[in-house]
């Protein structure tokens, strides 16, 4: 049965760009793995819990272009001040801070590689919560 999200992972052209990012929005290196010629395959940042985020310095590789990926979402306690600290990080914040269809508060940054990455602070009523809670994700 499944439990839980384990990580996602994202292939980045600037590994260090990535990290000055990523520590922006307090998601820190938590270790590195090597292959056996000792070259860096993935660096694990840790967001939560059990959750991750890995990132693969493959370089400029093209793309999939039909790849499937979206958006990564990261929960916030304090959305506003999030935006706040990338804004003045001099990170272009691609939508501000709004009440999304779901109740939450969301915002909207892109990463140095361009994914797209969802800032959202999650409501008390919100279906997110009100499932985590192990109750009906709508009152109808």
């Amino acid at each position: 049965m499944i439990t839980d999200l384990g990580h996602t992972a994202l292939r980045v052209n600037d590994l260090d760009a990535s990290l000055a990012f990523y520590a922006q929005l307090n998601l820190h290196e938590a270790f590195r793995l090597h292959r056996e010629d000792g070259s860096l395959m993935l660096v694990y940042l840790h967001v939560g819990g059990d959750r991750f985020l890995e990132l693969f310095p493959n370089g400029p590789e093209p793309r999939e272009p039909d790849g499937s990926f979206m958006h990564l979402c990261l929960v916030s306690d304090d959305i506003q001040a999030d935006v706040d600290r990338l804004r003045g990080a001099g990170v272009a914040i691609q939508r501000d801070v709004k009440l999304g269809l779901d109740g939450n508060l969301q915002a909207w940054v892109a990463d140095p590689d361009g994914n797209p990455i969802e800032l959202m602070q999650l409501a008390e009523g919100s279906p997110q919560r009100r499932v985590a809670r192990g109750e009906a994700a709508w009152a109808n």
